[in-house]
């Protein structure tokens, strides 16, 4: 049991799924000087892109450690493999990039359609507009007046396992997408998101014969800093030889899931009889499908994961 002393395994009123979901949250982390004749930042600044894409770096080579603790007793630590699978970015204001990104996204203009039907042959879908076909002006406008200018759009089609880490997938991107890594939480609009697939790869120690551990989760986060509150933000003194320090503070910036839905999630192993995780489950997953319908995205992930929901035993009867 001493190996598994630093891992903050569940507890009799805790499940495996909520500590799955604290460990897989994103956070971005800044640090702020408050003395030294330098102005202490403000707490509600935000974030770049590249700084939140910087908490994926280790995730996306080793995955995300998560604690468990298995129905007999015995305790694993499950690895989960992060990738992106979708993700829309709308901004307030037209993004000032250059022509040859305008040029790019006006390229993939109206090619939803065309990459659905792609999608058997494991492409992927690309695209500035999320939510118009080609010509149809007022739909645009309406999608405008309401999100904001849509400036990127991803939606993953590959199989889960040829899909490359999160991490090599947001610097294949940026690469004809600057405002992948150059935009500011301040600059996109509440309907901006992202979706991340959560596969599992392995377990420490190994455990065989339990069909539960091959649960895999797809979770939705803002992007944007007017969808998130104060309760989002922790602010901590920055400890130094072992005591606090008031000259430095850090900021954490937590980007929760507002949405989820589960696949092979089996039997009771991730939610415990004391805690509402039932009812939860099932509101994170209308959560999922009412944000899909409302942006109009046609979420292969989703679509996927939701045609397996009603067989799965997390499910009513």
């Amino acid at each position: 049991m001493e190996a598994f002393s630093q891992w903050d395994f569940p507890i009799s009123n805790h499940s495996n799924l909520q500590c799955f979901l604290k460990c897989t949250t994103p956070t971005v982390e800044k640090r702020m000087k408050t003395c030294n004749g330098e102005a202490k930042k403000d707490l509600n600044e935000g974030f770049k892109l590249s700084e939140l894409w910087q908490c994926f770096t280790e995730w996306s080579a080793y995955g995300v450690a998560v604690p468990i603790l298995l129905n007999n007793g015995d305790r694993v630590i499950q690895y989960y493999s992060p990738s992106l699978s979708a993700l829309q970015l709308y901004t307030t204001k037209p993004f000032p990039s250059s022509s040859d990104d305008h040029q790019i996204n006006l390229k993939f203009r109206g090619r939803d359609k065309m990459n659905k039907t792609a999608s058997n042959n494991n492409s992927s879908c690309l695209g500035s507009n999320a939510t118009t076909r080609d010509g149809d002006d007022s739909c645009h406008k309406m999608t405008t007046r309401k999100c904001g200018y849509l400036y990127y759009q991803y939606n993953e089609t590959t199989s889960p396992y040829d899909r490359v880490p999160f991490n090599e997938k947001i610097s294949e991107l940026s690469k004809q997408y600057s405002g992948l890594v150059d935009l500011h939480s301040k600059d996109l609009s509440p309907y901006s998101w992202m979706a991340i697939a959560w596969y599992p790869v392995y377990q420490v120690p190994g455990a065989t014969n339990v069909k539960e551990l091959s649960a895999c989760f797809l979770t939705y986060h803002p992007l944007s800093s007017l969808s998130l509150g104060s309760q989002n933000i922790r602010l901590e003194s920055e400890k130094v030889d072992g005591k606090r320090s008031g000259m430095s503070m850090r900021e954490e910036i937590c980007l929760p899931p507002f949405a989820m839905i589960t696949y092979k999630m089996f039997g009771t192993l991730w939610i415990s009889p004391d805690t509402s995780d039932f009812d939860f489950v099932l509101c994170q997953r209308n959560a999922a499908s009412y944000w899909l319908k409302q942006l109009q995205f046609h979420h292969h992930d989703f679509n996927f994961m939701s045609r397996q929901f009603q067989n799965s035993a997390s499910c009513p009867p």
